[in-house]
């Protein structure tokens, strides 16, 4: 359960690396959820609705966590 503690830190810790460039368009991302590989998140502001929203989740996003977590599998909206 340690391991997994650990991973959740270390998206968390990402994720807050993220804020800021997200905050500065208008927007925000929140962790939801660590389900086994797979990242919860939800996305707010300007970001909630955007059309571009699911590529920032893909080539931001989760790109970012699997280079620190690279067993993460997915990034998924909530």
């Amino acid at each position: 359960m340690s391991e997994e503690k650990s991973k959740e830190e270390q998206v968390r810790a990402v994720l807050e690396d993220i804020r800021p460039y997200l905050q500065a368009e208008g927007g925000d991302i929140e962790f939801v959820a660590l389900q086994g590989n797979v990242v919860q998140v939800r996305l707010r502001g300007a970001c909630h609705g955007c059309p571009g929203a699911q590529m920032t989740l893909k080539m931001g996003v989760e790109r970012r966590l699997r280079e620190v977590v690279p067993d993460i599998e997915v990034v998924e909206p909530v």
